[in-house]
């Protein structure tokens, strides 16, 4: 069983490498209870993803578009995919402890699905 490199999440920016792929995705970090409070409200749009860490489930009240939510392990493995408009609540999945957000389709075009293993890696400025 591989474990993420990161034992406390922290706020802030990092990239996303999906599967085995040489791509990245920008992704934020959502650790602190503020900042996963705010997630994506006020806002119009995403570059990349945010990751929500710990979180079971997500809702799309107060949001100015639909989004794409993966709902991840501790492992960051996928077991989850959906796609949410505006005003809904999503209900808790057993086993997630992240939920990654992003405008709906980008998940696809990005080769994300169910069974995906995702790594989080730090920029290369951070120690």
């Amino acid at each position: 069983m591989r474990r993420h490199p990161y034992r406390r999440w922290r706020d802030g920016t990092a990239a996303l490498r999906v599967g085995d792929g040489p791509a990245t995705v920008p992704v934020e970090i959502a650790a602190s209870y503020r900042a996963r409070t705010r997630g994506l409200l006020g806002r119009d749009g995403i570059d990349g993803a945010l990751l929500l860490t710990p979180a079971a489930s997500v809702h799309t009240f107060r949001m100015r578009f639909a989004i794409d939510v993966a709902h991840l392990d501790r492992d960051l493995r996928v077991i989850a995919v959906t796609t949410m408009p505006p005003g809904r609540l999503g209900l808790p999945r057993p086993r997630s402890r992240h939920v990654l957000e992003a405008a709906a389709g980008a998940m696809a075009g990005w080769g994300l699905w169910v069974g995906t293993v995702l790594a989080v890696e730090a920029p290369a400025d951070t120690p």
